[in-house]
């Protein structure tokens, strides 16, 4: 039985579906008045210029790629250059057929859905953006390695007896910080230590705390401390230069930062990250729907046979 060949209707005249690898960028055309064509490019600046003098010379008006990793990135903006709409796309919405996956067969099949109208292209934000979100997102890393240095300084604490989080509940407030730093700096006055950083709000006395502070910090235990201190206050200067680069981005969204933080809750670090996310044009989604499962935060509809199974949600790609 001879097998049937399905058509779409075509809804783009002429378009370029592509494989993005590390690499290699494989490139398939096809379309009106062109003959299918499969070619492979490297992904240097000048290759990828040579991909788009290519795409410019036939007339593609549009193209489309999946989001594999960073590695769409340089090509978005090397091809932003040329005249051509490129889609970059959710990898899970452009998966080939099983057991017939190889990087043209790829690129033929991207070119297939774009040029039959069937993909939707996830949100870029403009280049401003970007830049900002690139520095927000970093700064949001230093600040967990912070975190993540003041919790070794405690189980370190521990390991020499000193039970600080057991008089104190903030053990990265000020008070704490400054018995740390005493005791970092080898101070053997405890009870002039305690007295000098006490305050009625405290709920443990100040013998108590002394009890509790009173450890054995042996040579290398102290120098585990002051590396760990010194590490905090070098990623604490880091932060604080990224800090003032941030401000210099966000001068365009004053007007935005200060309307979110109408919002009960968000502050103006809250505002920013909003704003670094999904930036301030909100013609870009459709609907709170979409924006809700661009951030996601609402879960997919997987629904069969009347049983609705649960599994990670199909939200759209978060570039």
């Amino acid at each position: 039985m001879a097998k049937q060949t399905i058509e779409y209707e075509q809804v783009i005249e002429r378009g370029c579906g592509l494989d993005v690898h590390r690499d290699t960028v494989v490139a398939t055309v096809m379309g009106k008045g062109l003959q299918t064509e499969t070619r492979t490019f490297g992904t240097t600046t000048s290759s990828l210029k040579e991909l788009g003098e290519w795409l410019e010379h036939l007339q593609v008006t549009d193209g489309a790629m999946e989001s594999t990793g960073v590695y769409w990135k340089p090509v978005l903006h090397v091809l932003r250059e040329y005249p051509i709409n490129l889609l970059v796309v959710n990898a899970r919405h452009i998966k080939n057929v099983p057991g017939r996956k190889t990087d043209q067969a790829d690129s033929q099949w991207i070119c297939k859905l774009l040029i039959s109208g069937l993909l939707k292209g996830s949100f870029i934000p403009p280049e401003n953006i970007q830049a900002l979100r690139d520095i927000h997102r970093y700064k949001k890393k230093l600040v967990g390695t912070v975190a993540s240095e003041k919790n070794r300084i405690i189980r370190v604490l521990e390991d020499a007896n000193i039970k600080l989080s057991s008089v104190v509940s903030d053990t990265s407030g000020v008070t704490a910080t400054y018995l740390i730093n005493g005791l970092i700096e080898g101070r053997k006055d405890l009870e002039k230590l305690v007295s000098e950083c006490y305050h009625k709000k405290l709920q443990a006395t100040p013998e108590q705390i002394v009890e509790a502070i009173k450890g054995r910090l042996t040579p290398h235990l102290m120098f585990l401390l002051k590396s760990m201190q010194k590490h905090i206050q070098s990623v604490e200067e880091q932060i604080a230069e990224i800090d003032a680069e941030i401000e210099k981005h966000i001068k365009d969204f004053e007007k935005e930062i200060e309307l979110l933080q109408t919002i009960p809750g968000v502050g103006k670090e809250g505002a920013i990250g909003i704003v670094a996310e999904i930036g301030v044009d909100m013609d870009v989604f459709p609907s709170e729907h979409h924006l809700a499962s661009h951030s996601g935060m609402c879960p997919g509809n997987n629904e069969s046979a009347g049983k609705k199974k649960v599994q990670e949600h199909d939200k759209e790609t978060n570039i």
